[in-house]
């Protein structure tokens, strides 16, 4: 489940739910005192913040 937050643009994606392979992936991480902090180089405004972290390649 996903929840957009208001007035954040459209992510850019094709109809397939894909990003298009001209996308840079610029995501890069911290940690702090509370957790995680992943945030996306390119607009270091867009920050998420995570109490735990998951190794992806166990949940797939």
């Amino acid at each position: 489940m996903t929840h957009d937050m208001p007035g954040s643009p459209a992510p850019e994606r094709d109809s397939t739910g894909v990003a298009p392979e001209t996308a840079e992936l610029t995501v890069e991480a911290y940690e702090t005192d509370e957790g995680v902090v992943f945030y996306d180089a390119a607009a270091p405004a867009a920050w998420l913040q995570a109490d735990e972290t998951l190794d992806l390649e166990e949940m797939a």
